[in-house]
Parts: C-alpha cells; sequence; structure tokens
C-alpha cells in the first residue's frame, strides 16, 4: 500500500525513539547536570543580589553610550565617534549591540545591570553545557565557574562590551561540538564584531576547520565569517572605509603601563617598546607551533605530515561539498574544547598588556585547563584561587603580575607536557563514509 511502513522503518524508527530516550536518561543520570542547574539557579540569586547591594563603578558605560549615540545620530566616520575615555576602538557589531542595549534601558545603568545580569546566566549556562559534554572536570568543580569576584563585576558593575563577546565566543563553540562549523563560524565572526579578542582562538579554530572539513567547506566556512565583518561594517565600509579598519581594527594600540595586570613588573620604558611587543609575539607564534606540532597534530605526524595527510593546498575534493562533517574523519568534542581553550591560553600569557576586564578572555576556561594538567587537585585548586587572587589585586602590583605569569606558564608548560593533550581523531563508522 502507498505509503505504509514497513516493519523494518517501523523497527528503525522506534530504535532511534529509544535511543534519544536512552540518551536523555542517561544524561540525566550524570551529577553533572543537576549540580549545573542549581549552579545557575544559585548564581542568578547572588547576581541579583549584587545588583541591589553593590554600587555601581562607573568606567566605560558613558563612553559606550556617547560613541552609540554619534552612530544613531547619523555620525560615519569612526574617528568621530567618540566618548570620555576617547575614541571608539571597537567593529561595528559593539554599535549595534551597544545600539540595542540603548534602546532596552533608555541608557540607564540600573536596568543595563538586569540586562547583563542575564546576559552572565545565559553565558554561564552555556558554559556549563560545553563543560557537561566534555566531561573534564568533575562535576564538583564546576563550582568554580561562578566563584570569581572579578567576573561577577565585570558583569554586572562595570557592563563591558567583552561580556557580548564572550557570549557569542562561548556559544560558537558550542555549535562547534555538534560539528555545525558554518553556522558555529558566522557566530563567531560576530564575536569578532563586538571585540577583537577573540581572535585569539583562530589559529586553533583554523586547524580544527582544516581537521574537520574538506577544503570547500573550510573556504566557505571562512567566505561566511568574512561576509559577516562586511555586513556589519556595511554603513562605514562605503562611507569613511579607511577610517573604520584603522579605528576598529588597531592592532598597534599600546596600552596604558598602569593598568596592566600581567606585566606590571617590567619597566615602563620596556613595556612600552616595539620590541618588547615582538618578542612576546615571537613567542606567541612559538608556542602556537609547537602545539600544533606536538600536540594537535601528532597522530598526522606534525604539522608536515597533516598537510601531507590532507593534501589540502595540491588538491580539490572530488567533489564540491559544503557538508559540516568530512568524508571520513571527526573530531572529538574534547579535542574541540582542548585545542580552542590552550590556543585562546597561550595569546593570554603572552598579551602585552592584560586590563581587568580581560580576565573575562580566559576566565571560564581555566578549570578545563588545570584538568588537563597531572597536577593533583588540591594544587589545581591551589593554583586556581592564586590566579583569581592576582586579579583581584588594585591597583596590581610587581608581585602579583610576576605571580600571574608564573601560574600562566606552569599551566602551559603541563599542558604541552601531558600526553594525551593531543587532538585525537575518530573514524566514523563505515556505514555513515
Amino acid at each position: 500500500m502507498a505509503g505504509a511502513s514497513s516493519p523494518a522503518s517501523l523497527r528503525a524508527s522506534r530504535s532511534r525513539r529509544l535511543g534519544k530516550e536512552t540518551n536523555r536518561s542517561d544524561l540525566f543520570k550524570k551529577p553533572a547536570v543537576p549540580f549545573a542547574f542549581a549552579l545557575i539557579l544559585a548564581d542568578a540569586i547572588l547576581v541579583a543580589l549584587i545588583i541591589a547591594y553593590v554600587p555601581y563603578t562607573k568606567i566605560d558605560w558613558d563612553a559606550y553610550m556617547s560613541q552609540v549615540s554619534g552612530f544613531l545620530g547619523g555620525e560615519r566616520d569612526y574617528g568621530n565617534l567618540k566618548g570620555d575615555t576617547g575614541p571608539l576602538v571597537y567593529p561595528a557589531g559593539f554599535l549595534y549591540v551597544y545600539s540595542a542595549v540603548q534602546n532596552l534601558t533608555g541608557g540607564e545603568v540600573y536596568p543595563a545591570q538586569i540586562l547583563f545580569g542575564v546576559l552572565y546566566i545565559v553565558n554561564l549556562g552555556i558554559v556549563l553545557f560545553i563543560y557537561v559534554k566534555t566531561d573534564v572536570v568533575p562535576w564538583w568543580a564546576l563550582s568554580l565557574l561562578c566563584l570569581s569576584k572579578r567576573i561577577h563585576s565585570i558583569f554586572v558593575l562595570r557592563l563591558f562590551n567583552d561580556c557580548f563577546a564572550m557570549t557569542l565566543l562561548h556559544a560558537s563553540m558550542a555549535l562547534f561540538l555538534y560539528r555545525k562549523w558554518h553556522l558555529g563560524m558566522l557566530v563567531f565572526s560576530g564575536a569578532v564584531s563586538v571585540k577583537m579578542n577573540v581572535l585569539l582562538y583562530a589559529p586553533t579554530l583554523l586547524l580544527l576547520l582544516l581537521k574537520a572539513m574538506n577544503i570547500i567547506g573550510v573556504v566557505s566556512a571562512l567566505a561566511g565569517a568574512a561576509l559577516v565583518q562586511i555586513l556589519v561594517g556595511l554603513p562605514f565600509l562605503i562611507t569613511y572605509p579607511v577610517s573604520y579598519i584603522a579605528n576598529a581594527f588597531d592592532l598597534g594600540r599600546v596600552f596604558i603601563h598602569f593598568w596592566s595586570v600581567n606585566f606590571k613588573f617590567v619597566p615602563e620604558r620596556v613595556f612600552v617598546s616595539k620590541e618588547f611587543a615582538v618578542c612576546l609575539l615571537i613567542a606567541h607564534l612559538f608556542l602556537l607551533v609547537a602545539f600544533a606540532n606536538y600536540k594537535w597534530c601528532k597522530h598526522e605526524g606534525g604539522i608536515i605530515g597533516f598537510m601531507r595527510s590532507r593534501r589540502f593546498f595540491l588538491t580539490l575534493p572530488s567533489s564540491l561539498s559544503f557538508s559540516d562533517v568530512s568524508a571520513s574523519r571527526i573530531i572529538t568534542k574534547e579535542h574541540v574544547v582542548t585545542a580552542m581553550f590552550v590556543g585562546n591560553f597561550i595569546g593570554i600569557v603572552f598579551a602585552r598588556s592584560l586590563h581587568y576586564q580581560f580576565y573575562s578572555w580566559y576566565f571560564y576556561s581555566l578549570p578545563y585547563l588545570l584538568w588537563r594538567t597531572p597536577f593533583p587537585t588540591w594544587l589545581r585548586l591551589i593554583m586556581f584561587l592564586g590566579i583569581e587572587l592576582c586579579w583581584n589585586v588594585y591597583p596590581s602590583t610587581p608581585s602579583s603580575s610576576g605571580l600571574l605569569l608564573c601560574l600562566h606558564l606552569i599551566i602551559l608548560n603541563m599542558c604541552l607536557l601531558r600526553n594525551n593533550l593531543s587532538l585525537q581523531v575518530q573514524n566514523l563508522p563505515q556505514h555513515i563514509c
């Protein structure tokens, strides 16, 4: 009979339905899942109490609102979009986000704090989802993600744009876990359009794309990300393109030595020198290459072996496929997160200046990275608390910044030495290939 289902198809349908129900049941049997929900609820209460009883600290909010007002008033020359802290130095996505914030809050601080409180909880939920899916950190250690005084302050007492950028970044990582590479790249590019620090994830993300997809898939994913940047910046690119690119993507900015949290022990004349910046850049690139060669491409025989195995620069695939999954290989969730967190952390360690709000760039990766080291649990906790302590010393001192750099270097060194940090690749079942 036309349209009737065969017994085999019915059995397959029941099997798939039973498998989904079993997966849900197994998921909620994990103590990490109910504990994560409990953390979200508890932290939501804490955030509400902070907003209600802890005084707001004025730093960049007025400048953000002035820059947004200029944009909404029709100004398209980026050099003329200024606030009391100086000219606008973020890509245009920042303007769209804070225009929406201004529209929702009327530019008032208290409703904006409530909005950022919601953003904090959304971001926490995404991060907890990533941690639960990778299952690297024990369930009880998820509580570390809620214990930072500085991070709560950055979100609900300072209202920095870093909060939106990192929430979008974490959302893109959640998509990458499920091999939604094209959609994830669009969200990733959106994060870059709010603040460029997200580009610290770009080198390892590119490597993951090359491992996960054929060359056509990689090019199309990168093209989608580039298109987002063009569309976001279009009002400025068609009017004052040089001003927009020079101000929104200024990679040569020199930060004030006083605000540096990580290199306060370096004399100011050295800190602002080009030689110091070049040395840090070389160290950054060297560590990226080292991790790529000895960890992330270990199973392919290093970077050269990986290039030969994929031959992505010599040949095109036989079919023009835009699939998010390569024809024969798939990267595990754990190693997607490991590569991206470590790649970003390398950039953090060798950044010339970390301001207090920059802690949000990598705080949510710290428990994960610590549990990728061979340290005993008690030492991991001490190192976590040590880093948090350094970020809560105000103003930073040569001692606090020296301690912070030492802790960073120890974690990075242990991640490099750990044998099972390398990216492993699973073969898909033959019937899927």
